[in-house]
């Protein structure tokens, strides 16, 4: 360290594309390396070396030639990078040792040569660095601190800081040139009026340390970045190894999930001050692997609300320091401590046995079937690995690394999911609605939309908005739609509403197979009808229109409130598979008698309240929905009246019906179950047949209700 060190080593480079204050943001290898000694406390000066160095790719920009006086013959006769710092390590320490001194510290007129230059290749290509490069003097910083009133540190060169101390510029080849100017620098700040003394050393980290972010943290949003396009089985080692030669905060790497909880390419990073932030962004489209990587500027709330957590559970688990997280998913609901811990076997030991291992559960305390898992050491972790697909019990388990900002994602995702309530709602005022919801479009033959097929499973909103360019300003408020499979996954679908025929004619023209992503998108132009019916669950091909396959019962208002009269109303299709945005209303049709206002009868749980922020992805699920899933719950007595309602419903099979409504949810079925083999389940009970043959799904609270001779709507 310089503070205790009698030895600088003046030390400059130069890449083969942007230099001065934009080296190392475009991936350059390095070509030249310059370095001489001095000696504080004798004032002595080294020899000064000039190695040049023979990057992988052999070529040079025109600015990187006419900046350092190199040819591209020249480059190509030089030692590759690991070999010329295995002589600049030789050579210093030789020279030191001459000197009779015992340690040295780089000094740089920028860090940009340390921190975006060096670090980042030398990870690239696996080079171990000598330790003299995870610390350095900034000779601006020093020089600022010793002559304040020369002026801010982002505006000091070399030219400047000669002239303000009465010296006269170097005049040389590059490399030479800033390397004779820094020692002249360094002496004369060393000598009376000043008699500076080195302190200032920055340290580069040599990993990075996880750990948890509570909530209650502060966090500058001058520190958070968010990178994009990451691959999506990279750790939080790996995404810290891209930002190689930056520090980044303890904790600081949040990798972002999606709604289905799988990562999705993206992840929230929190640098320890603004300065590495700044380094951060100039790393923008740089490559992980074969991937470029996009930087953008994020803030301290958004971190927060991926990495932050509250619970004891996680904070307990997460306590241990320096422990290498492995996620497990797909364990049978019945797993225990014990059979994953032998899953796992002798090679790859958990730390502090069963105490290491954290399993996800529901609010009630069902298992999700995902776990996570502590090692001491990366070697463990790997065995641990090695096992990702293989069968416990009668499933395959998938392993990946985790982080600890995932540990907290995933636990408040789960936790924070409400059960779906099996008690009857208590009372409520009806709430007057309009007939026709604003977000919901009305069918309609204008042929005001665009479908985009073919979009990567990735993009999202703000994608779709991009691809759009300059139509984005003709989209409604609320018109972009995103259509999800029947496993609840992007299906390469959308539709977005425009303001007008002309509108949605002119972007089918503009944008139809333009590229997103690598991928090109096919835009066609549809009706808002044709919309809706796809957004239902119907499908829309080359061969027509087909409508949702399924039709439910009516599920009425309740008789208890009669001071708001509301005839029975029997649902539509677009009515019944409403998207979750709309969740509770049920506006029936009116009458000749009904009020001016239409009522719809709101759930009291304050969790199925929709965010209008939410992602679109969750507003119109595909296939269809089931009341049930949707956030509806029918009020006491409703599925009896449906029932009664029905003309093949048994005569007097009201009265043995219970008020609450015997409407069960099933979870955990086989995939090829039908509806026979619900039935089969049930054997021994009464049941309701109805031309609707679909199974909806209840929490396990429900089994609790059910009593013998209830009637059961399937």
């Amino acid at each position: 360290m310089a503070s205790h060190s009698d030895t600088l080593v003046v030390f400059f480079g130069a890449t083969a594309g942007a230099n001065g204050g934009k080296l190392g943001s475009d991936e350059r290898e390095i070509i030249l390396l310059v370095w001489q000694i001095v000696d504080l406390h004798e004032k002595k000066v080294g020899k000064l070396h000039r190695c040049l160095v023979k990057p992988d790719t052999l070529e040079l920009t025109d600015q990187s030639k006419e900046e350092t006086g190199l040819s591209l013959d020249e480059i190509i006769k030089a030692e590759p990078l690991d070999k010329v710092l295995q002589q600049f390590q030789q050579s210093v320490s030789s020279e030191v040792k001459c000197l009779g001194r015992s340690s040295y510290t780089l000094c740089v007129n920028s860090p940009l040569i340390i921190r975006q230059a060096v670090h980042p290749e030398a990870s690239k290509k696996n080079l171990v660095l000598p330790e003299s490069f995870f610390s350095f003097v900034d000779l601006r910083k020093e020089f600022h601190k010793c002559c304040p009133n020369a002026g801010p540190v982002q505006r000091l060169t070399l030219a400047s800081m000669l002239e303000y101390v009465g010296l006269p510029a170097v005049s040389d080849g590059t490399g030479v040139r800033e390397v004779r100017s820094m020692v002249q620098l360094i002496l004369r700040i060393l000598a009376e009026p000043y008699n500076h003394k080195f302190s200032c050393v920055e340290t580069i980290k040599y990993k990075f340390d996880s750990g948890t972010c509570s909530k209650t943290e502060p966090v500058d949003s001058e520190t958070v970045i968010r990178a994009r396009g990451l691959p999506w089985q990279s750790s939080d080692q790996d995404i810290a190894r891209f930002f190689k030669g930056l520090n980044i905060a303890k904790g600081g790497v949040a990798l972002c999930l999606n709604a289905q909880g799988r990562r999705n390419g993206e992840a929230l990073v929190r640098f320890i001050n603004s300065e590495h932030r700044d380094l951060a962004l100039e790393r923008h489209k740089h490559h992980m692997g074969s991937r470029y990587i996009e930087v953008y500027k994020a803030t301290g709330e958004e971190f927060l609300k991926i990495a932050g957590g509250t619970s004891n559970e996680v904070a307990q688990f997460l306590s241990k320091e320096n422990q290498v997280i492995i996620r497990m998913r797909g364990l049978p609901f019945t797993a225990t401590p014990q059979e994953v811990l032998a899953f796992l076997g002798p090679e790859s030991p958990v730390t502090d046995g069963a105490e290491g291992l954290l399993f996800v559960k529901y609010p009630d305390g069902r298992p999700t079937g995902d776990a996570f898992v502590l090692f001491s050491c990366e070697e463990y972790a790997q065995n641990a690995l090695k096992k990702h697909k293989q069968i416990l019990g009668k499933r395959y388990i998938e392993l990946f690394r985790s982080t600890a900002a995932e540990v907290q994602q995933v636990l408040n995702r789960y936790m924070s999911t409400p059960l779906i309530s099996t008690l009857p709602p208590s009372p409520i005022m009806p709430v007057p609605v309009l007939a026709t919801p604003p977000f919901l479009p009305a069918s309609s033959s204008t042929r005001d939309c665009v479908r985009l097929r073919g979009l990567p499973y990735t993009a999202g909103i703000e994608d779709i908005l991009e691809f759009m360019g300059e139509h984005t300003v003709d989209i409604k408020p609320h018109g972009v739609h995103m259509v999800l499979n029947q496993q609840g996954r992007p299906s390469g679908d959308a539709f977005i509403q425009m303001k007008s025929p002309d509108k949605a004619f002119m972007v089918a023209q503009k944008c139809h197979k333009k590229t997103m992503k690598d991928r090109y998108v096919e835009v066609f132009q549809c009706s808002t009808e044709e919309m809706s019916i796809v957004l239902m669950g119907g499908t829309l091909n080359r061969s027509g229109l087909s409508p949702p396959p399924c039709k439910l019962p009516c599920l009425s208002p309740p008789t208890a409130y009669a001071p708001f009269p509301t005839p029975p109303a029997i649902l539509s299709e677009a009515a019944l598979y409403q998207p979750p945005l709309l969740a509770a209303p049920r506006p029936p049709q009116t009458t000749a008698h009904s009020p001016a206002h239409t009522l719809a009868y709101y759930p009291p749980q304050p969790h199925l309240y929709m965010n209008m922020n939410m992602n679109y992805t969750a507003y119109y699920p595909s296939p269809p929905v089931s009341p049930s899933t949707v956030g509806y719950f029918a009020p006491p007595g409703a599925v009896a009246a449906a029932v009664a309602a029905q003309p093949h419903h048994p005569a007097g099979a009201s009265s043995v019906l219970p008020q609450p409504g015997a409407l069960v949810r099933m979870q955990g079925l086989p995939f090829n179950t039908g509806v026979k083999d619900i039935l089969s389940f049930f054997q021994g009970y009464q049941y309701a047949p109805d031309e609707y043959s679909g199974v909806v799904q209840m929490s396990e609270q429900a089994r609790s209700l059910i009593q013998p001779k209830e009637w059961l709507c399937l």
